[in-house]
């Protein structure tokens, strides 16, 4: 199978070296990944200039765009392949519940689906040394011909994983709803200005059984399927009942 790993963590990051590792062993991997951090970059693309694509390897390429760029300028033939497989990741920090809108990570495994790919995304529950990729990373390889069979066009697959080296099973979840704390810390340079980084953890909540977030938290592997179209049909049910439609 020919498969082609990107992130948003960059091409330097272990979690992607930890997946090339695992999937060259069985599988033609190629990798085109952000020439540097793209973390929370979702799933922009470079429409006003024009994107750097730099070889680093036989198969291996960094380019100055986003997740999503990597994986639409590889199925649109920058590389000699068209991939069979997408995995992004493996992401240095969880992407759980409401992570998913803002993931880098994500999005590459998104575009794929955009483009009729199967896509996985890949998350490790952990911000600090020791990271234990190689376990996350097995599970997908030993896994995956059962993992393929389940997918269809409609969504991606997200993986998040605890920094573990045994799981304590794995859980097919629904994203929990994930609020954070935010807050601003301005910051003025000598030469002038103001600017500002934006901070901010998790709020302490109630998890619930059978999201991802309680799945990670409790030492399981979590498997989201996540949907392309986000359609509600009982919520849209509920505003065709206004009193303006009526009227009209």
């Amino acid at each position: 199978m020919k498969v082609l790993l990107t992130n948003d963590d960059g091409i330097l990051s272990p979690g992607l070296k930890a997946l090339e590792d695992a999937f060259s062993r069985s599988h033609e991997v190629w990798v085109v990944a952000p020439d540097g951090e793209r973390s929370g970059y979702s799933n922009s693309i470079t429409i006003s200039e024009p994107i750097r694509f730099t070889k680093v390897g036989d198969r291996s390429f960094a380019i100055s765009g986003t997740p999503a760029d990597c994986v639409i300028l590889a199925t649109l033939g920058a590389i000699s392949v068209m991939p069979d497989l997408v995995v992004s990741g493996i992401n240095i920090g969880p992407n759980l519940g409401s992570d998913i809108i803002y993931s880098g990570t994500c999005a590459g495994a998104r575009q794929s689906v955009y483009k009729g790919i199967p896509g996985i995304a890949v998350s490790l529950n952990s911000f600090h040394a020791p990271f234990h990729f190689k376990p996350v990373a097995e599970f997908l390889l030993e896994h995956l011909e059962e993992l393929l069979s389940l997918w269809n066009p409609d969504h991606f697959i997200n993986v998040n994983a605890p920094n573990l080296l045994e799981y304590r099973g794995v859980e097919i979840t629904t994203p929990s709803m994930r609020r954070y704390e935010d807050r601003l810390l301005p910051f003025e340079p000598p030469r002038g200005g103001t600017y500002y980084f934006v901070d901010g953890r998790p709020e302490a909540t109630v998890l619930e059984p059978g999201t991802d977030w309680h799945a990670v938290e409790s030492g399981a592997l979590s498997v989201s399927p996540i949907m392309l179209n986000p359609v509600n049909h009982e919520v849209e049910r509920h505003y065709r009942q206004s009193a303006f439609l009526q009227k009209s």
